[in-house]
């Protein structure tokens, strides 16, 4: 899309994201007077680890699984450059919208994701296509940490970002578990 040749990782890299920056259905992302243009959505699955979890296949690593929800990343793509880390380019308050709650019993090669912009669609992904799944994000992770009940792995997504502005309001669908919508709010955080 960019016209240029993507450059793909050779392995599953796993993103840190805060509690501080969890917000639910409905909030505001509130986005910091000092944060540029660069604001973009990133519309995800998210997994919740239900079983502590280590060293286990991709085979049985679904069996820790305890359901799926959705979330925004929401990314600040200067902070994201310009720091060494992204401690606030991905992990500002509010910056992670989450819900609208966690659907068991799904099977993530089956979750579409359509994300919206204003009633606008902006991008719209399966899960199966993406370059690596949950089977093995949650198989490579637990060869060298513990995942815990209550851990949530954002998966990433598809596609190019559009940058988001104060007043546009954010949808991320995901078939099976519902909408998570989501209102921005510039420069009052």
């Amino acid at each position: 899309m960019r016209g240029e040749e993507p450059n793909l990782p050779k392995q599953a890299d796993v993103g840190y994201r805060a509690v501080n920056a969890l917000t639910g259905q409905g909030d505001p992302i509130m986005v910091p007077a000092d944060a540029t243009e660069m604001l973009q959505y990133q519309g995800e699955v998210v997994v919740v680890i239900g079983k502590e979890c280590r060293n286990v296949s991709e085979a049985e690593s679904l069996d820790y699984v305890l359901g799926y929800t959705i979330g925004n990343d929401v990314s600040e793509r200067t902070w994201q450059r310009n720091d060494r880390t992204m401690w606030r380019a991905k992990n500002t308050d509010t910056f992670k919208p989450m819900g609208p709650w966690i659907a068991t019993d799904l099977d993530p090669d089956e979750l579409h994701v359509t994300i919206q912009v204003n009633e606008r669609v902006v991008g719209d992904y399966d899960l199966y296509t993406a370059i690596f799944g949950v089977r093995e994000y949650i198989s490579k992770m637990s060869h060298y940490l513990t995942l815990v009940p209550g851990d949530i792995l954002w998966m990433g997504t598809d596609g190019a970002t559009e940058n988001m502005k104060d007043g546009d309001v954010c949808d991320i669908t995901v078939n099976g578990i519902g909408t998570l919508s989501n209102p921005v709010v510039w420069g009052k955080a």
